[in-house]
């Protein structure tokens, strides 16, 4: 039986590779609200997205409709997707032969 019962016992355990895209997305959502988990939350955006990288495609303001998901858990989220987008972006450059 596991010993953790949140994402981040899972991760810190099991490594973030063990993670499913809901319980990462959990992670950063961190609480949730009377009756509602952070990981129901994110399992309610992954859906309604299909992925994280549908999620990354959305304006901001679409995360408002989701009961449990405040201003600062929205800029929590855009702040991760850029950072991802920024590390794929040098990743990109990393691989491109200069002149």
């Amino acid at each position: 039986m596991p010993s953790w019962r949140h994402p981040g016992g899972k991760l810190r355990e099991l490594g973030p590779q063990a993670l499913t895209d809901a319980e990462l997305l959990a992670i950063l959502i961190g609480t949730g609200i009377p009756g509602r988990s952070a990981e129901a939350i994110a399992e309610e955006v992954i859906a309604r997205f299909g992925s994280l990288s549908g999620l990354a495609r959305q304006p901001l303001e679409t995360l408002l409709q989701f009961r449990g998901l405040s201003d600062v858990k929205i800029i929590r989220i855009a702040a991760a997707l850029e950072i991802a987008r920024r590390l794929a972006e040098e990743a990109i450059r990393a691989r491109k032969p200069t002149p």
